[in-house]
C-alpha cells in the first residue's frame, strides 16, 4: 500500500480506521508445526498483547479504544489483555499510565500485567539509592517529573541528592501505584504463546527462566532460530515495525517517541496487529 503509515509489509492486508486513528493489519499465521497446525490460543479466548508504553497514557487510551472495538466483533467467551511491561520512564505521563492500567482497562477483559526492566530499575532505586544513577540515565527523570519531582538530566547526583530523590519519590508515589509495581508478573502463557517483557533464554524451560533474562535479554534470544516450544511475544527491543518470526513476535515500536503503540491480537490461529498512528 502507498500509505507511509502502514506498519507491515506488502504481504499484509491493512485498514486505516480514522475514527480510532488506528491501523489494523491482518497477516497470515506462522508456518505450521506438527500436523500442519499453527500456534493457537485456548479455545474461545482472544488475547491482546500491548508493547512498551513508557509514559504515553494518551496512546494507551487510544489503543484501548481500538482493542475494545476489535474485540466487540469476536464471538469469544474470554478476552485477555497482556501488558508486556515498561509502563514507566521516558514518556510524559507515567502516573497517568498506571492510573489507566488500574482503573480503565476495557470492560470485560482480564488484565495481565508483566514487569519490564524499567519497573525493575525503579523498584531497585526505591530500595537502594545506589541503583539511582542507572535508573536516572534510562528515563527515570520523566517518571520523577510525572510525580511532581524536579530533577535535571544534566545533574550528576551525589549520594545525598539520591537519598533526597528517593525519599521524595517514596512520599509522592501513591501506595496503590507502589503495590501495582510490586505485584507485576514475570511471564504469562496462553495456549501456544508465551509472553515476557524482553524474551527468554533459549534452551531453558519456561518454568526455569530467570528474571534477569526475562527482563533484559536481547542478542541471545533475538538471534535464536530454535523452536522454544511456544511462540514468545515480547517487547523491550525497539523495532520500526512488528517483527514476526516463527518462534517470536516483537511489538515494541518505540511508542514514547514514535507515537506508535502496538498491540498483537490473537484468536485461535488468527493474528492481527492494531496500532496507534503518530
Amino acid at each position: 500500500m502507498a500509505d507511509a503509515n502502514i506498519l507491515l509489509t506488502s504481504k499484509a492486508t491493512a485498514r486505516h480506521d480514522k475514527y480510532f486513528n488506528m491501523i489494523v493489519d491482518s497477516f497470515a499465521e506462522a508456518p505450521g508445526r506438527a500436523m500442519g497446525v499453527g500456534p493457537t490460543t485456548p479455545a474461545g479466548t482472544a488475547v491482546y498483547a500491548i508493547g512498551d508504553i513508557h509514559g504515553r497514557a494518551d496512546l494507551l487510551a487510544e489503543l484501548h479504544a481500538g482493542i475494545a472495538a476489535n474485540a466487540a466483533k469476536r464471538a469469544v467467551m474470554r478476552r485477555v489483555i497482556v501488558y508486556l511491561g515498561d509502563y514507566v520512564d521516558r514518556g510524559p505521563d507515567v502516573a497517568g499510565v498506571i492510573d489507566t492500567l488500574l482503573d480503565r482497562v476495557p470492560e470485560g477483559f482480564e488484565p495481565v500485567y508483566l514487569i519490564g526492566n524499567h519497573e525493575r530499575m525503579m523498584l531497585d532505586f526505591l530500595d537502594d539509592v545506589t541503583c539511582g544513577p542507572l535508573w536516572l540515565r534510562n528515563g527515570g527523570e520523566q517518571t520523577l517529573a510525572s510525580y511532581g519531582i524536579d530533577y535535571e538530566s544534566s545533574e550528576t547526583p551525589d549520594l545525598q541528592r539520591l537519598r533526597g530523590l528517593q525519599g521524595v519519590l517514596r512520599y509522592r508515589l501513591p501506595q496503590r501505584h507502589l503495590e501495582f509495581l510490586q505485584g507485576l508478573q514475570l511471564l504469562h502463557i496462553e495456549g501456544d504463546y508465551a509472553f515476557a517483557h524482553a524474551g527468554i533464554r533459549p534452551g531453558v524451560p519456561f518454568e526455569a527462566q530467570e528474571e534477569n533474562d526475562l527482563l533484559w535479554v536481547r542478542g541471545l534470544f533475538l538471534r535464536s532460530t530454535r523452536d522454544h516450544g511456544k511462540v514468545v511475544v515480547h517487547g523491550h527491543t525497539i523495532v520500526p515495525e512488528p517483527e514476526v518470526l516463527s518462534n517470536r513476535i516483537g511489538i515494541d515500536t518505540g511508542a514514547w517517541y514514535t507515537g506508535r503503540l502496538t498491540s498483537l491480537a490473537l484468536e485461535g490461529t488468527e493474528r492481527q496487529l492494531i496500532a496507534t498512528v503518530s
